[in-house]
Parts: structure tokens; C-alpha cells; sequence
């Protein structure tokens, strides 16, 4: 199968473009849940790509407001490559989104689209969940707050977090999604006082340091104190070791989530993303 017959068509694309601010991006991010957004910049010549923004971006650089300064590049593939290929090259480059680009941005394929092909068996994966899962699994409390939960799903650099109760049974699943919903930048003015700060803000993730009696613009993003159990989705969905990678990558499309824990009986064991399904393509 052939990215041209996996991608999102340029007509379909949602895309920003140049000069531009972050709000730009945001707004796709929160709405629609992409984990990404191609940007563009119309010449004398026509559109040309320019690169992606993702929501990490969004969330690591919250005084930038710029596009420009924001986006990345990431490599592309053109629309002849295989969905094989497209994998491959979305798991040695970290990204969940490769623009289709010959000249001009054409389209796009994304994890999700991958994940498509195999749940329908455009593409073939003879394996199991078990096969494919990942046995180290990103946990937290459900009453842990969901700032300190947004810190541990950054340092552990996965985008989920499985949420435990007090008995360390499954409570819940948040994910970056979820917290990018309930997410707020905050603009306002501090007073940096007579020398170098030395303490940031609880919960702030970024402090302004200065020298000298001034006021200073700040930008923080803000995100409520309160437990992630609030914020999580409770209605877990769980697959064991014998179930075919096909039937994953089928409830995955079902219930749109992106990584499904993976139990023996009650007991949690690992989990199964769907970037490793693609890894399993290779």
C-alpha cells in the first residue's frame, strides 16, 4: 500500500500559515485533538511548506508566540512511498505526522492513518498484543495533581500516564490530549524585585530571572492543581497478550485512543501504543 492511498489529501489538510502566532495552532489542538499542524507560506510563486508545530512546542515554549519560531522540521515522503516506509520514518524521526511534499505540500500521513491501513489489512501484521506491548508502563495517582501528572508524563516522554488508586488498581488513562484541553496561557506583568530571582512559582513552568527593579512580561501556561482523576478517562479499554495486533489497531480506530493498556486478568503488564504497531511493521 502506497502513502497516496493512506494519506489526508492536501484539500483536507488543515494547515497554518505564516506570520502567525501560537493561538493559530491552539485551536486545532484543543478542537480537533491533533497532535500536530503543517505550516505554510504563500510566495509570488504559490504555497510552499514550511514545516510542522506540535503540541509539545505549544506546551515546552509557552513565552513563544511566533510560528516561525515555534515550527520544526520533520522529514517528508512523497506520495510513491510504501505505508512501510512512511512507519519507518515516523519512528527513527519521533513524529506522529510526515508531510507528503514533491514541490509542494500534497498531503499528509499520519500514525493514525497507519493504523488504519492495518486495521482494515491494507497492510499485513501477523502478530499478538502481547508481541508488540511495551512492559514498562508510565503510572501515576489519581489524586495526583494534574500539574505534577503533566511533569511526569514529560520526563517519562510518552503522552499518557495510567492513573492508580490507592491500591494500585487502574483508575483511569490522561493523556496530553487531555490536559492540552484544560490548558491556559497567562499574560500578565511581575515584579522581578531588586536582584535575580531564586525561586520559581509552585507549578509554574516557567520563571522570569532579571536584574534590576522593573516589571516584566510573563507568559505561563497554566493548568488546574486539581487530581488528575478529574481530567482522566475512566472507561478503560484493556486487550491481553493473545489478541491480534489487527483487533488492537480495530479498537484503537473505535474508540480513538492511542495506546491500550495490555492486563493478564486484573493485573496490568504493559501497554500497547499505536507507534508500536507501526514499529511492528518493520
Amino acid at each position: 500500500m502506497n502513502v497516496a492511498d493512506a494519506m489526508t489529501p492536501r484539500e483536507d489538510v488543515v494547515t497554518v500559515e505564516l506570520p502567525g502566532t501560537r493561538d493559530d495552532v491552539l485551536v486545532y489542538l484543543q478542537e480537533r485533538g491533533f497532535s500536530s499542524v503543517p505550516v505554510v507560506k504563500q510566495t509570488a510563486e504559490g504555497e510552499t511548506y514550511r514545516g510542522l508545530v506540535s503540541r509539545e512546542e505549544l506546551i515546552e515554549r509557552p513565552d513563544e508566540d511566533q510560528l516561525a519560531v515555534l515550527m520544526r522540521d520533520v522529514p517528508t515522503v512523497t506520495a510513491d512511498a510504501t505505508v512501510e516506509e512512511a512507519a519507518r520514518l515516523m519512528i527513527q524521526s519521533g513524529t506522529r505526522r510526515v508531510p507528503v511534499v514533491d514541490g509542494t505540500l500534497e498531503g499528509i500521513v499520519t500514525v493514525t492513518d497507519i493504523v488504519h491501513a492495518i486495521a482494515h489489512g491494507d497492510v499485513d501484521l501477523d502478530a499478538t498484543a502481547g508481541d508488540i506491548a511495551t512492559p514498562d508502563v508510565n503510572t501515576t495517582h489519581a489524586g495526583t495533581p494534574l500539574p505534577v501528572a503533566e511533569r511526569e508524563i514529560y520526563y517519562a516522554n510518552v503522552p499518557y500516564t495510567v492513573c492508580l488508586d490507592d491500591e494500585g488498581s487502574m483508575s483511569g488513562i490522561l493523556t496530553e490530549v487531555d490536559i492540552i484541553e484544560v490548558a491556559r496561557v497567562v499574560e500578565g506583568e511581575d515584579d522581578t524585585g531588586d536582584s535575580v530571582a531564586g525561586q520559581d512559582d509552585d507549578w509554574m513552568w516557567e520563571g522570569i530571572k532579571a536584574i534590576g527593579k522593573r516589571y516584566v512580561p510573563t507568559r505561563n501556561v497554566e493548568i488546574p492543581a486539581e487530581p488528575a482523576a478529574k481530567f482522566m478517562s475512566d472507561d478503560l479499554v484493556t486487550v491481553s497478550k493473545r489478541k491480534p495486533a489487527i483487533e488492537v489497531a480495530q479498537a484503537m480506530i473505535t474508540e480513538e485512543i492511542e495506546q491500550i493498556p495490555l492486563v493478564s486478568g486484573d493485573e496490568l503488564v504493559g501497554i500497547v501504543r499505536d507507534v508500536d504497531l507501526l514499529e511492528a511493521l518493520q
